[in-house]
């Protein structure tokens, strides 16, 4: 079915991201691999090409595109070619973004975001902690006030970019006596403060290129000048830009499924068996149909939220509607791609199988499908 959510602006923008993307990634994907991370030459040619910054203002050096389907094509072409691609790139350009540009002072965009934009600064986000998981409003790391600076204490984990991060958001307790989900704030720590150090990178069952580490913060200093937003109201911050981060989870997710499934169609008109494409057997030709229907009514779905997005009009119910049905959607027309592969589909020589086991997470992460579904029915009353 054609899609209407884009114009020609953004379509020669989707081609420029595409050409980008095969000189400059893909001749080096094997050793992304290997290396279990992407090297910061990486982001510095991102940098070089305008793709970290669409949302930073033009004179701290970005884009400052003002339609967020920018973002969202970027999304779409990254998720096809990896979604660890995606999800790295996301999380410093459409989920740490927005806390730099809404929520800091001039000297602290002055000194963070030209960095963030020419990829020498790379970003991550510290919300999640062992033993909260999707319960962020459960940290358990402090920040005590000593003099007119803040001494910080505490982990995270399960952090991406968490090992090559130079600036780090970190949501830390700031007021133990308020009331669950308050006295929370956020603030920017630089890798290189002392006390601040990396645990061990962590060993995922899929997205191998991508950096996951835990982090461990002992006797940070940090002063007024560091924290981001107001006081005490960084778990509102949070909720207010964690829609953001589902749908661009969201985006990815269908983008790389949508390509692997358009790849097993190929696969399934050449591949012979019985003396036919497996294509053309009754049973495979119905599951096919059935997921490319799928794919096209989701598509429509997440383009919606997109367009409302772009209009700051995405509710935090609608964007976790999103997220856990592309999520779901995701996981199942993978699994039965790596079906329609048959033995093929689970050596990691094929794309369908690195795709499949990259995708696992997408129901676990920025929230797991429970907690969507929970927050989902409390609006209903339930």
């Amino acid at each position: 079915m054609q899609r209407n959510i884009y114009d020609a602006d953004h379509e020669a923008f989707r081609d420029s991201v595409r050409t980008f993307l095969d000189r400059e990634v893909k001749p080096n994907w094997d050793a992304y691999i290997e290396a279990k991370q992407f090297p910061r030459e990486m982001w510095l040619s991102f940098g070089e090409a305008g793709l970290l910054g669409l949302e930073i203002p033009e004179e701290y050096g970005g884009a400052e595109a003002g339609d967020f389907r920018y973002n969202a094509v970027l999304c779409e072409e990254l998720g096809k070619v990896s979604m660890s691609l995606g999800s790295c790139h996301g999380i410093h350009a459409d989920i740490v973004a927005p806390y730099l540009v809404e929520l800091t002072t001039e000297e602290q965009k002055k000194r963070w975001l030209p960095g963030f934009c020419s990829g020498e600064i790379l970003t991550a986000i510290g919300m999640t902690e062992a033993s909260g998981g999707s319960d962020l409003a459960a940290l358990k790391t402090t920040a005590v006030r000593d003099g007119d600076d803040w001494v910080i204490n505490g982990s995270k984990t399960f952090i991406t970019n968490g090992a090559s991060a130079d600036l780090i958001v970190v949501a830390a307790r700031t007021d133990p006596e308020a009331k669950r989900g308050h006295g929370i704030s956020l603030f920017g720590i630089e890798s290189g403060r002392p006390g601040y150090s990396l645990g061990r990178k962590l060993d995922k069952v899929g997205q191998d290129e991508s950096d996951t580490a835990e982090m461990f913060f002992e006797d940070i200093r940090v002063s007024a000048e560091d924290l981001i937003g107001e006081l005490n109201q960084g778990f509102i911050h949070m909720m207010n830009w964690l829609p953001q981060e589902r749908l661009s989870n969201a985006i990815c997710n269908i983008a790389q499924a949508r390509q692997i499934l358009d790849e097993t169609i190929d696969y399934v008109k050449e591949r012979k068996a019985f003396g036919q494409s497996i294509g053309s057997f009754q049973y495979n030709k119905f599951v096919i149909a059935e997921l490319v229907t799928k794919m096209e009514v989701t598509q429509g779905f997440l383009d919606n939220a997109v367009i409302a997005h772009t209009k700051r009009e995405l509710t935090a119910v609608d964007a976790a509607k999103v997220k856990w049905w592309a999520a779901e959607v995701q996981n199942q027309v993978l699994d039965a791609c790596v079906q329609l592969y048959g033995g093929y589909g689970y050596m990691n020589e094929y794309r369908v199988a690195r795709a499949w086991r990259d995708a696992r997470v997408s129901k676990i992460w920025a929230g797991s499908n429970e907690i969507m579904k929970e927050l989902i029915g409390r609006d209903l009353g339930l």
